[in-house]
């Protein structure tokens, strides 16, 4: 079983950057798709970006298109997330997931890390 552990959150001003990062450790994550969530004081969480196994494939969220990178490094067993142009509605507690895509399929959860952006 993977275990995931995201690092690199922080208070920032708008406008600023922050690089997150999730260490993956139990197993090598080349069978998982991996992904970016996050979730802000009373709201449910929310879809950031997500990647594909091999890296080639990646999609986001509307809002935070052309601001946010996801990319992944296999060998490294780690998942980073780029944001540039950070703004207060970034606000929130992100949460890494890896999504075992052969069977036994499954999805994991690192425990979060929270990004505070300043107005």
């Amino acid at each position: 079983q993977v275990q995931l552990v995201e690092s690199g959150g922080g208070l920032v001003q708008a406008g600023g950057s922050l690089r997150l990062s999730c260490t993956a450790s139990g197993r090598t994550i080349t069978n998982y798709a991996m992904g970016w969530f996050r979730q802000a004081p009373g709201k449910e969480r929310e879809f950031v970006a997500v990647i594909n196994l091999s890296g080639q494939y990646t999609n986001y969220r509307d809002s935070v298109r052309d601001r946010f990178t996801v990319s992944r490094h296999n060998g490294k067993n780690t998942l980073d997330l780029q944001m540039n142009n950070l703004k207060p509605e970034d606000t929130a507690v992100y949460y890494c997931n890896a999504r075992r895509v052969v069977t036994p399929v499954s999805s994991i959860w690192g425990h979060g890390t929270q990004v505070t952006v300043s107005s």
